[in-house]
């Protein structure tokens, strides 16, 4: 593997230019990227006819749509994979104040989707601050820890996890109201990326005890409000809907919603193929419906029957469609590609030299990969029903920017960060290039 130093001045000081890149750009993750982005193609067109029928956009709408986000995501992909790593750090801080900002609008006055606020239009493109925050939480995580290390031991110090945690409970916060599924993911996020900066167990656990009160405190304050506006008088201002014997009553709070997802997810007294597809469980059935069709090879792309049936079978449920056209093995792909991700993200974190492009690759492979785990656990079945996004493969214009945004970061990180045995004047330069807070050695390498 080819490797450039960067250029020396005849006076013996060093170019105040970018370094260059010290490897290419991981042919792996670019792989997964392409492969990910392929299936989402074949798929989402299939995926797309419930969306087609009764509408005016046409029959290949859905899917030039798609093209043009997959199309400006590679170019995002590729033009940040040009990048030195440390570029991205002054844009952090400032990234993370709009989603935070996006979000609080959004909280407020936001347009509601599937039961709760989550998107805003701007210059009539459709924005979901929720993908923007988890983004966010990695890029704030891997700052934070990247400027409290541990300078007598292996690891961080007590006001790094302090700090993260402040970090994951602020988001939290803004994202519990849109679902419980991006709250749990943001804790998975943060956790993982702790581990691998060496936060001691015992700090975890404490942080962890700490999350468990305040999480108990935030059901007891929503089952109260809750009870307390059963209270509140039919004509109050409130949302309403009709019920079958024409009266009206309250729409479930999102406690209640997550409450009754949870009983029905548990109730076992009936087999799952005995229920009837009606009503609140429509999705869940229907889901269950196409991956039974498919089996072990698939009905084939473009021939699924659930499609044209099953609500939001091209963003939520994308994965029962993947699975009854391409069968159990075409979804052990997908699910294997996800994986793949983070094994490949993790082995370049393990033997970068500096913590920060550690903890940033990591974090954006683990948001990926982890992000993908939950919907295929909630498609079929191992989770509760919640909505989540399968990354590049689920229709949604700031899912794919955001994953793009992702993949970008971890090529540039593989092209630009030293590693274990790199050589000296590289190194030097890559030290020279960061802030004076993130020259600090990552002390989990293998």
């Amino acid at each position: 593997m080819a490797v450039q130093s960067q250029t020396i001045s005849s006076s013996g000081e060093h170019s105040t230019a970018k370094p260059k890149a010290v490897a290419k750009a991981d042919k792996h993750i670019w792989g997964i990227f392409i492969g990910l982005c392929i299936i989402s193609i074949i798929e989402l067109y299939s995926a797309s006819s419930r969306e087609v029928a009764g509408s005016s956009i046409g029959v290949m709408g859905p899917i030039l749509r798609h093209l043009v986000m997959l199309a400006g995501g590679t170019f995002v992909v590729w033009f940040l994979s040009k990048r030195h790593y440390s570029d991205f750090i002054p844009f952090t801080l400032g990234f993370a104040l709009v989603s935070v900002a996006m979000m609080v609008y959004v909280m407020f006055f936001g347009e509601i989707v599937n039961g709760a606020r989550r998107s805003l239009t701007i210059l009539g493109i459709g924005i979901y601050p929720a993908e923007m925050v988890k983004l966010s939480a990695v890029l704030l995580i891997a700052l934070v820890m990247t400027w409290n290390p541990n300078t007598k031991k292996v690891g961080v110090t007590s006001n790094a996890v302090k700090y993260s945690g402040a970090i994951v409970l602020l988001l939290s916060g803004l994202l519990i109201e849109q679902g419980l599924t991006n709250t749990l993911l943001l804790l998975a996020i943060s956790y993982s990326m702790m581990i691998v900066g060496g936060v001691k167990f015992s700090h975890l656990f404490v942080l962890t005890l700490a999350y468990l009160a305040l999480g108990a405190l935030f059901g007891i304050y929503l089952y109260w409000s809750d009870s307390r506006s059963k209270d509140i008088p039919a004509d109050a201002e409130q949302e309403i809907e009709m019920v079958a014997d024409g009266t009206a009553k309250k729409n479930p709070s999102r406690l209640d919603t997550w409450m009754a997802r949870i009983q029905r997810h548990n109730n076992d007294s009936i087999p799952k193929w005995d229920i009837p597809a009606v009503g609140k469980n429509r999705q869940e059935i229907l889901s269950y419906m196409a991956q039974a069709h498919g089996g072990i090879h698939g009905v084939g792309p473009g021939n699924s029957r659930e499609a044209s049936r099953l609500p939001l079978a091209f963003s939520d449920y994308i994965f029962a469609i993947i699975v009854e056209e391409l069968g159990l093995i075409g979804g052990l792909v997908v699910l294997m590609l996800y994986l793949w991700l983070l094994g490949r993200a993790s082995g370049i974190a393990s033997h970068c030299n500096r913590t920060y492009p550690a903890l940033v690759v990591i974090g954006m492979a683990v948001m990926i990969a982890f992000q993908a785990l939950f919907h295929i656990a909630i498609v079929t079945g191992v989770f509760p029903v919640s909505g989540q996004p399968l990354p590049l493969l689920s229709k949604g214009g700031t899912s794919i920017l955001v994953t793009a945004i992702a993949f970008g970061i971890m090529l540039s990180i593989s092209r630009t960060a030293t590693r274990q045995g790199g050589k000296k004047q590289d190194i030097r330069d890559e030290i020279d290039a960061l802030p004076e807070q993130f020259g600090a050695e990552n002390q989990m390498q293998l």
